[in-house]
């Protein structure tokens, strides 16, 4: 199950948010979404767990709660829209 993480600290590092969800159980792959430019983080990111419920898990510990001064918000990753096509 692939979990969009959201609010996340500036300085976390793609380490730290694998160990962060992997409280929860089995992180198959975790990744932090940068500028293209300057190379700064966006805040936010990706993480794969290895089953749905422990992406539940994830998404029931950390939804909401504060990590480093923020409140973190954490949901089931949508599908990206396909190329030439707008969300609305």
């Amino acid at each position: 199950m692939k979990l969009f993480i959201g609010s996340l600290p500036y300085n976390i590092t793609e380490s730290e948010l694998s160990t962060l969800c992997g409280t929860f159980g089995t992180v198959v792959s975790a990744k932090l979404i940068v500028d293209q430019f300057s190379g700064q983080p966006k805040g936010f990111g990706f993480v794969e767990m290895s089953n749905r419920s422990e992406g539940h898990k994830v998404m029931d510990g950390l939804n909401g709660k504060e990590y480093n001064h923020r409140k973190l918000v954490c949901n089931e990753a949508k599908p990206p829209a396909k190329k030439g096509q707008r969300r609305r």
